[in-house]
């Protein structure tokens, strides 16, 4: 009997042994409860051998018994899975990944009196000066970095006694082109800083302009000659009031009322 039981054991630690040092391939897929699980990192720290996930969480390595995997992504806690016999013999395996929640340290505002009122609280402040080419003074500060479109026309009219570029731009129209862009980009440039003034609602609430009107409504107002005069004030109370009165006639134009 005893002589049975010793064979019995020797079988069965030969085949623990085998399974051990035979490497197989482990499929398996990653989930998550929102589902972004894509290029998961899954890494066999007994062998050094790495994979990342596909789209959908699908991943193969190779392992062997009692290997280690590490499972690891930006936005979930590592989770770590030990190859046991029966994740060897089944050859897939479903590992879910939790998020990983990442709280902020205490901030501690005390050793400098802060009141959290940003009024009150920057006068009282020694502030490093802003280093700017202005501060510095240097020569070049407040010098306007033209435009790809006023350099193409830089460009295109430059040296017109030396060259003969010159001359067949202006005979071709490219000058003439160039120079209508350089105009359009302005224009374009003046629109685009009256949108910014005023969120869309108060198009909406206060001029009755339909939001998906916003940008009709600003081409309406930008082809006539006043726009640019007006956007040139500066003045928000005058552009206000010009918006104000173009949005009576667009919505009238429109049948808006």
């Amino acid at each position: 009997m005893r002589s049975k039981l010793l064979i019995f054991f020797l079988f069965s630690s030969v085949f623990v042994f085998a399974q051990i040092g035979e490497s197989k391939k482990l499929e398996g897929k990653v989930y998550s409860d929102d589902g972004d699980v894509a290029a998961t990192h899954v890494l066999n720290l007994t062998s050094k051998r790495a994979t990342i996930t596909d789209e959908n969480g699908y991943f193969s390595i190779p392992v062997k018994m009692l290997d280690t995997l590490e499972f690891s992504a930006i936005q979930y806690a590592k989770k770590i899975v030990v190859v046991s016999t029966a994740i060897l013999e089944s050859k897939f395996i479903s590992v879910g990944l939790e998020e990983a929640l990442t709280e902020l340290d205490e901030v501690t505002v005390t050793p400098y009196n802060l009141s959290g009122n940003l009024l009150r609280d920057l006068p009282t402040l020694s502030l490093d000066p802003v280093v700017t080419s202005s501060t510095l003074g240097l020569p070049n500060a407040y010098v306007k970095i033209p435009t790809k479109a006023e350099r193409e026309l830089q460009a295109a009219t430059k040296n017109p006694i030396m060259s003969m570029d010159a001359l067949l731009n202006g005979i071709s129209g490219r000058t003439k082109m160039l120079k209508k862009r350089v105009e359009r980009n302005k224009l374009y440039d003046r629109t685009q800083r009256v949108r910014e003034f005023y969120e869309d609602s108060v198009y909406v609430k206060q001029l009755s302009i339909p939001l998906d009107k916003i940008d009709d409504f600003l081409y309406f107002c930008e082809v006539d000659p006043r726009f640019q005069q007006v956007v040139d004030t500066h003045s928000e109370l005058e552009i206000w009031e010009y918006l104000r009165q173009k949005s009576l006639l667009y919505r009238e134009n429109n049948a808006l009322d």
